[in-house]
C-alpha cells in the first residue's frame, strides 16, 4: 500500500477563557486572542481535508481546569483525528491545585485524542492504518511534586517507548513538548536555552535511530525551525519545533506525506494568522509588542556567557535588537549587524538560517524533507 496523506500542526495555543486571563507587564503570550486565533486555523483547515491534526502541548494558559474543558470540547467538534500531549503550562505542579489540573488528570480530559487506551499522560495511535503517532510527556516533577526546570522523559517512559517502538510498523512519528536537537546555537548550554530543551534527549534519539523513526514534533520555544540530527549509520532525524499560536508570527503548519518507489516525502508549507476579530493586523500589532517586551531577553542575552558583555557596552547595541527574537521566531531569518564589535556581530548571525558552510538555508517554514525509508534507509534534504 502506498501511502498519501495530509495533517496539520498547531502549537501552543496557550487557551484562555476570559475570565481566566491573567496578566504581567512583561509577558510576550497574547493568550487575549487565544481562542480567536484558534478559531481562524480551525476554520482554514476545514477546507482543506486533512488526515489528522497534531497539537505538541501548551494547550491552555496555565492548567486551568476549565480551559483545558473547553479546548477538548471544541476539539471533538473537528471531523478528523486529533491527537494532542501536555506542555509545561498544562500541568504545572505534578498534582492538582486550586488553580490548575496535575498530570494524572491530562489523559481524563483528552481521552479521545490519543489517551483512550489507559491513564499514562504517553501513548501510541495508529490515526491511519500503518501510520502511528506516539505522543511523549516530557514534565518532570521532583520529589516535592515541583515542575523539573527542563524537559525528562522518566524510566518507566522510557522502556515502555521501547517496548512500542519495536512492535511498530510502518510510519511512525514522535510528538514532544520539549526540544530534542538545538534550534539555536548552544542551546543546551545557555542558561536562556537549555530551560526548553529535554534533559535526557539521548536514549530518545538512540531508540529512534534504532528503530528508524525519523521525525520528531516539538513545540514550547515559540519559534519556527527544522533541525537536524545526524545519528551513527548517517541517518538523519529531524525535528520540526513550530511557534506558537498566540505568539509572533501565530504561525502553523500544512504537512503532506507522500511514499513511493523512490522513498518518503515530507512537504511542510507554513501558514499565519493575519487577522482575528479584535486585530486586524496581528502580524504588526503582535510584532511590536514582542520588540516592546525584549530589552531584558536581549540584555540577558549579551551580558550572560558567551559575550558576558558590561552594561555600558550594551547600551549601543540593545536598540538595534529590538526584533532580533520575533525574527528568531519567524525562522528563516539572517542577522548583520555591521555596526557591532566584530566578534558579536558575528556571534548572532549564528541565529540567522545558515547550514554548516556558513550559507543561507531557509528550511524552517517551506521544506521538503527526504525521509529515510525504514527498509532501504535511503533519504536527503531539499528545498
Amino acid at each position: 500500500m502506498t501511502l498519501n496523506f495530509r495533517f496539520a500542526i498547531l502549537s501552543d495555543p496557550h487557551i484562555a477563557l476570559p475570565h481566566t486571563i491573567w496578566d504581567h507587564p512583561s509577558r510576550f503570550h497574547l493568550v487575549e486572542f487565544s481562542m480567536q486565533a484558534l478559531e481562524v486555523v480551525l476554520r482554514e483547515l476545514e477546507t482543506l481535508h486533512l488526515d489528522f491534526l497534531l497539537i505538541p502541548g501548551d494547550l491552555t494558559q496555565h492548567g486551568e481546569p476549565e480551559n483545558h474543558a473547553w479546548l477538548a470540547d471544541r476539539l471533538t467538534q473537528l471531523p478528523y483525528p486529533v491527537c494532542v500531549i501536555p506542555g509545561n503550562h498544562d500541568v504545572v505542579e505534578q498534582f492538582p491545585t486550586d488553580r490548575s489540573i496535575g498530570l494524572a488528570d491530562f489523559p481524563l480530559y483528552y481521552k479521545k485524542f490519543g489517551y483512550g487506551e489507559g491513564d499514562r499522560p504517553y501513548y501510541s495511535r495508529e490515526v491511519l492504518p500503518g501510520v502511528h503517532i506516539i505522543g511523549l510527556n516530557s514534565n518532570g516533577f521532583d520529589s516535592w511534586g515541583k515542575q523539573m526546570p527542563t524537559g525528562y522523559l522518566d524510566p518507566e517512559q522510557l522502556s515502555w517507548l521501547r517496548h512500542t517502538l519495536s512492535r511498530l510498523q510502518g510510519i511512525v512519528f514522535v510528538m514532544v513538548h520539549h526540544n530534542v536537537i538545538e534550534h539555536l546555537p548552544d542551546q543546551s548550554h545557555s542558561p536562556l536555552g537549555q530551560r526548553y530543551m529535554l534533559e535526557n534527549a539521548a536514549p530518545l534519539l538512540q531508540m529512534m535511530q534504532e528503530f528508524e523513526a525519523n521525525v520528531v514534533f516539538t513545540g514550547h520555544l515559540h519559534i519556527q525551525d527544522v533541525a537536524q540530527h545526524e545519528a551513527l549509520g548517517h541517518q538523519t532525524i529531524f525535528e520540526v519545533t513550530t511557534g506558537s499560536l498566540v505568539t509572533y508570527p501565530h504561525p502553523y503548519r500544512i504537512l503532506h506525506f507522500e511514499q513511493t518507489c523512490q522513498g518518503n516525502r515530507l512537504q511542510i508549507e507554513s501558514r499565519r494568522v493575519l487577522a482575528v476579530p479584535e486585530q486586524s493586523d496581528l502580524q504588526h500589532f503582535s510584532r511590536e509588542w514582542m520588540g516592546d517586551r525584549s530589552t531584558p531577553f536581549v540584555t540577558k542575552l549579551l551580558t550572560q556567557p558567551p559575550l558576558s558583555l558590561s552594561l555600558p557596552q550594551i547600551e549601543a547595541l540593545v536598540p538595534a535588537l529590538r526584533y532580533f527574537w520575533a525574527d528568531i521566531a519567524s525562522g528563516d531569518s539572517k542577522f548583520n549587524f555591521p555596526s557591532f564589535p566584530e566578534t558579536v556581530n558575528q556571534y548572532f548571525a549564528r541565529f540567522g538560517a545558515i547550514d554548516a558552510q556558513g550559507r543561507y538555508s531557509p528550511i524552517d517554514n517551506t521544506v521538503s524533507l527526504e525521509l529515510e525509508n525504514r527498509r532501504d534507509r535511503t533519504r536527503s534534504l531539499s528545498f
